[in-house]
Parts: C-alpha cells; sequence; structure tokens
C-alpha cells in the first residue's frame, strides 16, 4: 500500500511574518511566496504546530478525493525553499526557522510593550505580597482601569467550573476565587505583565505552589495551588500564555486554581473584571471604586449595596510589626500562639526571612 508523505512544519505566529515588507532577495521572496501558499490552504493547526499534506499517494487511507486544481508546492519547487524545523534561541521571543536548502533565518515573536516602572515599587521576589506597607484608606475613591486595548489582550486564567468565590469562608477571608480544574491542565496568564514570583510551596504557606504577575494597569493577579509553574522572576509574559499547570499544592483539598485580583496589594473580587461562567470579560475598562477592597464587596451588588457591605467587620486579626532583632519564635512567644499558626496566617514558611517593619499577622 503506498505511503502518504506528510510535511511537519513548525511555524510559530506565521501570520505576523506574512505582514512585512516584500523580502528584497530571492531567497526570501520565495520563503514569502511559500508562506502566502500556506495561509491560502486549509491546515490542521495542533498547538503550534502546522500540518499541511504535500503529496497524496493513496486516497483511500487518508479519504480525501482527489482536486487537479490544488496543486501543493513541494521541497524546492521552483526554487523556493522549504521550512522544515524551528529552534529556541536564549530569547522566548525569537526562534530561527530552518529551511532545506541550509538556509535560515530569525523570527521574531511580538513582545509585550511594557513600562519599566512596574518594576520600580515595592518588586519583592522572595515573598508572596509585597504591599505590605499600603493602607486602603490612602488609595483614590475610585480609578479607571485599562484592562486590554488593542495591543494589549487577554485570556481566561482556567477552564473550570468556579468552586468557591470571593467572601468570608471558615471564619478567614478568602481573597479570590477557586476554578475548579483537573490536574495538569494549564493555567494562563490573564493578561500581559512581569512574573514577580514564582515561588514553590516551602516558601509560599498556604497558596502552594505560586505565580504573581504584575501588570501595566498597576493590578496583580495571584496563580495559586499550581502543580508546578513554568515562568520565572523577571520574566515577561503574554496574556494566554502558558504559566504552569493545575495542581493541589499548599492548603487545597483538591485539584483546583486560586486566583486573585489585586491592586496595591488590597484584594477585590475577580469576578468583578471576569466573567468566570463565560470565560469573558466584563468590560475593557474596570472602574475600581475603594469600598471594593471589603471582602464583603462582590460583583452583583450595586454601588449602594457595596458601600453598606463594605462597612461590615471583617474578622478582626491582631498585628504586628517587625522590629530590629526579632523571630518569628519571639514573636510567637510574645502573643502566646505558635510559629506554625503564624505561618499559616500569613502564608509563609517558617525559614522566611523578616523584615523590619513588615506587619505579620499573629492571630
Amino acid at each position: 500500500m503506498k505511503k502518504a508523505t506528510i510535511t511537519l512544519l513548525i511555524l510559530l505566529f506565521s501570520l505576523p511574518l506574512l505582514a512585512q515588507e516584500p523580502p528584497k532577495s530571492d531567497t526570501l521572496r520565495g520563503i514569502r511566496g511559500w508562506f502566502q501558499h500556506l495561509k491560502d490552504r486549509r491546515t490542521i493547526i495542533v498547538h503550534d504546530t502546522i500540518y499541511i499534506v504535500t503529496e497524496i499517494d493513496d486516497e483511500e487511507d487518508l479519504d480525501i478525493e482527489e482536486d487537479p486544481e490544488d496543486e501543493v508546492v513541494g521541497a524546492n519547487k521552483g526554487g523556493i525553499p522549504m521550512p522544515f524545523d524551528t529552534l529556541n534561541t536564549d530569547d522566548k521571543y525569537q526562534k530561527v526557522i530552518l529551511f532545506d536548502n541550509g538556509s535560515w533565518i530569525y523570527y521574531d515573536i511580538p513582545k509585550p510593550d511594557l513600562p519599566d516602572f512596574i518594576s520600580n515599587d515595592h518588586w519583592m521576589t522572595d515573598q508572596v505580597h509585597a504591599y505590605y506597607d499600603v493602607n486602603v484608606k490612602d488609595l483614590p475613591e475610585e480609578l479607571d482601569i485599562v484592562l486590554c486595548d488593542s495591543v494589549h489582550g487577554w485570556h481566561i486564567p482556567g477552564y473550570g467550573k468556579m468552586v468557591s468565590t470571593y467572601k468570608v469562608r471558615k471564619g478567614h477571608k478568602h481573597q479570590g476565587v477557586d476554578l475548579g480544574i483537573p490536574h495538569g491542565e494549564p493555567i494562563y496568564a490573564a493578561f500581559d505583565g512581569i512574573v514577580r514570583v514564582a515561588l514553590p510551596t516551602k516558601y509560599t504557606g498556604g497558596y502552594g505552589n505560586v505565580v504573581v504577575l504584575r501588570h501595566a494597569n498597576g493590578l496583580e493577579t495571584y496563580y495559586g495551588h499550581m502543580s508546578q509553574y513554568i515562568v520565572e522572576t523577571d520574566d515577561i509574559v503574554k496574556a494566554g500564555e502558558i504559566i504552569g499547570y493545575c495542581g493541589s499544592t499548599g492548603r487545597s483539598t483538591g485539584p483546583h486554581l486560586h486566583f486573585e485580583t489585586r491592586y496595591m496589594g488590597q484584594s477585590f473580587d475577580p469576578e468583578r473584571i471576569i466573567d468566570f461562567e463565560n470565560g469573558t470579560l466584563r468590560d475593557t475598562v474596570f472602574t475600581l471604586k475603594k469600598h471594593y477592597f471589603s471582602i464583603y464587596s462582590h460583583e452583583g451588588q450595586s454601588d449602594k449595596e457595596s458601600e453598606v457591605a463594605a462597612t461590615q467587620v471583617p474578622p478582626k486579626n491582631v498585628t504586628y510589626t517587625v522590629k530590629k532583632g526579632d523571630t518569628l519564635s519571639s514573636i510567637a512567644k510574645k502573643h502566646g500562639t505558635t510559629v506554625k499558626k503564624i505561618c499559616k496566617l500569613n502564608n509563609i514558611s517558617e525559614k522566611k526571612t523578616l523584615k523590619i517593619g513588615q506587619k505579620l499577622i499573629v492571630k
């Protein structure tokens, strides 16, 4: 039985290349012609791999009817070089495309344009929460936050049913939403941003393996309980880029994604910006109001209802400001508690190095 020859072409983000100015050399002009041919054909795309059939010898085996007008460009037909592989470089936003005539070209993947200032303030990479010295009363009454535009997109952080909302749960503030996602399924960056935190369970307490992304619009998004993360601190990520995989690390009773949205360290209901049921963004511009920072304020309330809810007193925690010479052991002894309980309340490791001025919940 004759075999069908299938050419495997690994081409990342081919459409931006089509939009470039016409190449000047004959080789690159041929490459552009090949890309146009690929664009015009019916293709099968699996992840970042594009499969096309270049030669069919057995119609019954593939169940494809032959179309005499559907000519496929073969390797080096008419002098056109055929791309057959891609290579990674040290920069994840640049690839090398190899062609069958021995030539190669660099291919630049569009990189998010993020301002430098977003990593200049409270840039702490060794602890989950960075804005421990910011008080809600010092924040503006309201501000408009651009969530996405023609340059910066967005993506649902994970595909799963919501199993827990932003609320007081078992006497503690649950400052995010939980999405029930099978173990090992991908977790995505919700917006373009920079990785501020990528830490394993032993340094994060209840969050488990966690990634915190900081975004140009001032928001930070948290991704907790992952089985593993595949990004590193200071990495620039695009909305929709896989940053890790769902798991049940940290304080968790089963596989799920714990997702938080924060501004200057203060949490608010993620459902205010994302409709998780339909997998859509509620609007491209979000007006964040100070009373949203209450654990009792949530999506679905009117402004009046939210303002009233924000007057409720949340579970009261006793806090302590770290002074010179303090240790977790000495702080625990002073407040009649244990190191383990303090670490659990603050989502930190018992090996955590304390910083003068840092506020800890002790009860």
